[in-house]
């Protein structure tokens, strides 16, 4: 058995196929994509809305109505577009540009009042910009296949594009209305036309080239790492000595080929700015002048305070107009706030990361069935390496250069980044992986011709691991983006090891309402502790509100905690955000208890707010009211630490988790030793 296949040079070819073989598993892999697309899509028709995808529907619509780009332009201008694109088309109704919201930038207020209090369908909205992302997510499985299918043969394409449409990992992010499949679409696509271009003289895949990236530019800030890749393909493109063309012009020697080089980053360059003044419609202002006159949700000198030569760039761009102000808004607002992250891994807190955290979700939130198709086909390659003529083995690492600098570079600097807040960060290192399992394919081919034992011996093992693949994807149903590998105890452990995005991003307060109605006694009260963006009253979930983030959506009245069912999002279990991370400390503690002492007079002011100086004790009422919040933080706070060492009653999506307390067991947590 040879790797004949893997040389791009060799003339020798896999035994001839019916003509109709590759025509129909082109079909079938059209089939497999929609279907994944629909799959994830389906999954979440009866989730909330996550973190993320208010802020971009309700900024996408902006773009595309308003054309004014204050809201939320640290996404993606075109995901947001492309999401928003059919409440836009059916007509949404939008808050009055008068909200204070709308005059401070404020997307979660804006989000919040347009998706809940303005007489749209959030549900209705909810789903369309769901199926637009789906797109992303049917396209990056294509893109998976056809690569595979020009490395490892047209079985191997479609054991990779198994591999992906059933993934968790993409399933979970294809259904989201965020930018992350987006970008991951475009990092492949960029690395393919890219790669092709090297190769292909034409002026045609120069500018499919050319415009890829500039689309990439304006999905993610992230893209400002295709330069460093492609910067990999060049130096790899020019170690080989063949001449290079371009147009109906060969050139030999190594400056013309720099020459060369250097138009084509000169025509990437133009096609980018030019695609970002596009989708900002070609006009300097973050802001429709228009419109009511606003301000930025944060100061320019604020977001540029990070300093260094990036600080320096951004405002020499500013100064210039080089690029349109919403683009180098968010662009700076990225990387502000990349700087420092409250982050939590393991039941341990940081808000500089760690260079551990994506190798650790990885191992978590991957199926064993993948890594165990991976560590297969590294294992046939590794078997054959040595056995190939050193030509051949030049020849096949030539081929895959463009995947091997994607995965490098993103992973090296993902490794490096203080922004350690979901598993979905890794996600376009993905398809690399899925393309890499169609060694399995090939191999399959070749052993084919082997004897009847080796065939059925074959055929039941990959038969085998995509069965196991397909029900990794079937058990977690419809709970996607909840996946954890059995490594880390699975999905009910998975609250323990990882929250925000990578478990807990706000999508399941309709789970919540069902277990509810078939599980609540009468009477029962409800204390509900919520991370995400969805309105827990839209829902028909009456509940006395407990800390939630994002603060200053849902009115907080003050309130005491009495016997009964305490729902709490695992995000805010884990108090990621919150004011006291870590450790409860004897300093929480003496603060806690002096605070307690003053409950009377809390409960007495609940039942005045206009204070009574007898009551005021010498503190005005804003002192007093600053007193509250401090106390319901530690008070929340003590509770959590109390319940993160208690399993919950019940777990809805996994990602809320629900407890049933009893006055004694309120008492140990809250006023206890």
């Amino acid at each position: 058995m040879t790797f004949r296949h893997l040389n791009p040079t060799t003339k020798s070819s896999p035994p001839p196929r019916p003509h109709a073989w590759p025509r129909l598993a082109v079909g079938f892999a059209l089939l497999l994509a929609l279907g994944h697309a629909w799959l994830a899509v389906h999954a979440m028709r009866e989730k909330s809305t996550t973190s993320d995808e208010l802020g971009h529907v309700t900024g996408g619509y902006t773009f595309n109505h308003w054309h004014d780009y204050r809201l939320q332009p640290e996404n993606g201008n075109l995901p947001q577009r492309w999401q928003a694109l059919p409440t836009n088309l059916l007509g949404a109704h939008y808050p009055p540009l008068t909200e204070e919201a709308w005059q401070k930038s404020d997307v979660w207020f804006m989000g919040h009042l347009f998706f809940y209090r303005s007489g749209n369908n959030p549900e209705a909205m909810l789903h369309h910009a769901r199926a637009m992302n789906s797109v992303f997510g049917a396209a990056t499985a294509l893109l998976v296949f056809f690569w595979s299918r020009q490395l490892w043969g047209t079985l191997g394409g479609l054991t990779s594009l198994l591999f992906c449409v059933l993934c968790p990992t993409m399933l979970a992010h294809s259904g989201l209305a965020t930018s992350d499949m987006c970008m991951t679409f475009f990092f492949l696509a960029a690395m393919a036309a890219y790669w092709r271009h090297l190769h292909d003289p034409r002026i045609s895949t120069l500018l499919l080239s050319a415009t890829v990236f500039g689309l990439a530019c304006v999905a993610k800030y992230t893209a400002v790492e295709i330069p460093m890749m492609a910067a990999i393909l060049i130096i790899v493109r020019l170690c080989r000595h063949d001449p290079m063309r371009f147009g109906h012009r060969t050139f030999d020697t190594l400056p013309g080929k720099m020459a060369v080089i250097t138009a084509s980053a000169v025509v990437h360059g133009i096609a980018a700015v030019a695609v970002i003044w596009v989708f900002f419609g070609f006009r300097y202002s973050a802001m429709n002048p228009a419109l009511p006159p606003g301000q930025l949700s944060f100061p320019w000198a604020q977001m540029l305070s990070f300093g260094g030569w990036k600080a320096q760039l951004i405002e020499l761009c500013r100064s210039w107009h080089l690029l349109p102000e919403g683009y180098l808004y968010g662009f700076a607002f990225v990387l502000k706030h990349a700087e420092a992250r409250g982050a939590f891994l393991d039941g341990d807190y940081s808000i500089y990361g760690w260079v551990s955290f994506f190798p650790k979700t990885f191992l978590y939130k991957t199926p064993l069935s993948l890594i165990t198709a991976l560590t297969l086909g590294a294992g046939f390659l590794a078997l054959h390496w040595r056995k190939m003529p050193g030509a051949k083995k030049s020849a096949w690492l030539y081929r895959v250069a463009p995947l091997l600098a994607l995965f490098g570079v993103y992973w090296i600097i993902s490794l490096a980044s203080h922004l350690n807040i979901g598993h979905r960060h890794i996600l376009p290192t993905y398809p690399v992986l899925y393309i890499f399992t169609g060694i399995l394919g090939w191999v399959t081919t070749r052993i084919w011709r082997q004897s009847r034992s080796l065939r059925l011996g074959w055929s039941i093992l990959i038969t085998g691991l995509l069965t196991w693949h397909a029900t990794v994807a079937t058990g977690i149903y419809p709970h996607y983006l909840a996946y954890f590998s059995p490594v880390v105890g699975g999905p009910t452990e998975g609250y323990k090891r990882l929250v925000d995005s990578s478990l807990d991003w706000g999508q399941d307060l309709p789970g919540l309402k069902k277990w509810l109605e078939a599980n609540r006694l009468p009477t029962e009260p409800l204390y509900l502790s919520y991370f995400g963006t969805g309105d827990p009253e839209s829902y028909g979930i009456n509940a006395v509100l407990m800390p939630m983030i994002p603060t200053g959506i849902h009115a907080s009245p003050w309130y005491w905690c009495e016997p009964g069912l305490y729902a709490i999002s695992a995000t805010m279990l884990q108090h990621v955000y919150m004011t006291h991370r870590g450790p409860w400390t004897a300093e929480n503690e003496n603060q806690y208890q002096q605070l307690r002492r003053s409950e009377g007079t809390f409960r007495a002011l609940k039942a005045n707010p206009f204070g009574d100086p007898k009551l005021l004790q010498g503190l005005t009422p804003m002192e007093w009211a600053n007193a509250w919040k401090v106390y319901e933080q530690l008070r929340f706070d003590r509770l959590c630490h109390y319940l993160r060492v208690r399993q919950p009653n019940a777990m809805i999506g996994y990602s809320i988790l629900i407890y049933r307390l009893d006055q004694p067991e309120l008492d140990i947590a809250i006023s206890g030793d």
